[in-house]
């Protein structure tokens, strides 16, 4: 029979002090996911400050059939973080694991810990000519591990893909306590399967990432951040076309904001203003770099890309950032997107993508049938148009009462979005995973080989069904306590 406090304190014998806390109040902050729809109870939270620990840690759970799970900086927006309900599972916090390791200029490239702070990255390798080309909007919270776990993307997608392309090398605590080290990178490695590849985007159920040897390129020595108003999503697909073709892998970053969420955006900021004089259906936002080679011109350069857009009727307005202080003020106006609309009320969120090339129809066809289907409601989608990937937020109608609508209304929005994702052959998750929130949507939706196939891995990596349960594609845990 499982003793729990037999259990606590062996745990506490491998982490130290420091390591394992029950308090209340430390706990509880972490026990609510970053959306506030998922809430559930620990049986303690563990912090291990090596990898050695988490993997004797991770032992002595499977020797008492104690499940885990994985939290970086619990910035998530599936409930992939979040415990369940019982009690009975270990909330595991890497966030002590976040050592920055040396630059390698020559390799360029960088080995971090999975409870590294993107922002700390990022200031990390200021001065060392270098940078890892990926941003969010939660760099200031969202964690390396968090980011493998959940295979994000963010802004710089574009050019220079998700944590997939990213991620050169990995070490990472497997279910059995074994440590599978891969953070020596190989330019041609054909030994088989790359399974660093497996435990990217597997949200913490295959394995738990302690470590990450990461992907730099060199530090952008000019950009200029372009906000342009179109006339319509087909205009912004024609734009980026153009922009493609004449900025070609300058163009880091191209994303669309229609007019009726900047204008929340700018009524949640009282201190900021429109980019632009007058309204616009639909505003993009560009971003074009160049290297210290090619930064004396960059500026002629994007001046001439926009001038033939105008030219060519697909812009109606823009203007050009300044400076670096104008650039990051056109970047705020994006990033400031979600809590924004958060301020409006509630509101389901989808994170989507469809193929790139049909995103404005998409767009343009399943905004107003939501609409319609759902008096009261609007619809506002955002997001990067390079990569298909929309951010479809169904906004509740005034005066409705919050949760009861995304129990009731909210749940059956989301379920014929994510039917008419699955229509246009889609994904009804882009970037932030599976986690709880879409766990039974992707069991309705999944193809069912391919959820088999999933299953089969988890089956051979967590036979158990320790790691995470409840998240992504579950394993009915056979002598788990949960």
């Amino acid at each position: 029979m499982f003793d729990p406090q037999a259990f606590l304190e062996q745990a506490r014998a491998v982490l130290g002090e420091r390591g394992l806390t029950q308090d209340p109040d430390l706990v509880s902050p972490w026990l609510t996911d970053w959306r506030g729809r998922f809430t559930g109870q620990a049986l303690a939270l563990a912090a291990p400050g090596s990898t050695g620990q988490l993997a004797a840690l991770v032992r002595l759970c499977a020797d008492h059939g104690v499940p885990i799970v994985p939290q970086g900086g619990n910035s998530g927006m599936s409930g992939g973080a979040t415990p369940g309900t019982t009690g009975q599972e270990l909330l595991l916090s890497l966030r002590r694991l976040d050592r920055i390791g040396e630059v390698d200029r020559d390799g360029r490239k960088i080995t971090v810990g999975a409870g590294a702070v993107l922002q700390k990255l990022h200031e990390a390798l200021e001065a060392s000519g270098l940078r890892f080309p990926l941003t969010l909007g939660g760099k200031g919270s969202a964690t390396v591990g968090g980011l493998i776990s959940t295979n994000a993307g963010g802004t710089q997608v574009l050019r220079h893909g998700s944590m997939r392309a990213l991620v050169l090398g990995l070490e990472a605590v497997m279910a059995d306590g074994r440590v599978f080290d891969a953070l020596t990178p190989l330019k041609k490695d054909n030994r088989g399967f790359d399974l660093k590849q497996l435990l990217i985007g597997s949200e913490g159920t295959l394995g738990i990432v302690t470590a990450a040897t990461l992907k730099l390129v060199p530090d952008v020595a000019e950009r200029v951040v372009v906000w342009a108003g179109v006339p319509s999503l087909q205009a912004a697909r024609k734009l980026l076309l153009h922009c493609e073709t004449a900025a070609g892998d300058a163009l880091e970053g191209f994303e669309i904001v229609p007019q009726s969420t900047l204008d929340a955006v700018l009524a949640h900021m009282p201190d900021s203003r429109a980019p632009l004089a007058e309204p616009h259906a639909w505003h993009t936002l560009i971003e074009v770099v160049a290297d210290r080679d090619a930064a004396a011109t960059l500026r002629d350069r994007v001046e001439a890309m926009i001038g033939s857009a105008f030219e060519a009727g697909l812009v109606e307005d823009a203007t050009l950032s300044a400076n670096e202080a104008q650039a990051e003020a056109f970047w705020m106006l994006r990033d400031m997107v979600a809590p924004a609309e958060r301020a409006q009320g509630p509101a389901v969120q989808h994170d989507i993508s469809v193929p790139v090339e049909k995103m404005p129809d998409f767009i343009e066809t399943a905004g107003p049938e939501i609409e319609a289907a759902w008096p009261g409601t609007r619809v506002a989608a955002f997001g990067h148009l390079g990569d298909g990937n929309v951010h479809f937020h169904v906004i509740a109608p005034k005066g409705v009462d919050g949760p009861a609508w995304q129990e009731t209304d909210g749940r059956a929005i989301s379920r014929q979005v994510h039917d008419l994702v699955a229509a246009w052959h889609g994904s009804i998750s882009a970037e932030h995973g599976i986690g709880q929130l879409k766990r039974d949507e992707l069991e309705r939706l999944g193809d069912p080989v391919q959820l088999a196939l999933m299953r089969q891995v988890k089956a051979a990596l967590d036979p158990a069904g320790l790691l995470n349960p409840g998240k992504l594609v579950p394993l009915a845990p056979e002598g788990a306590k949960a």
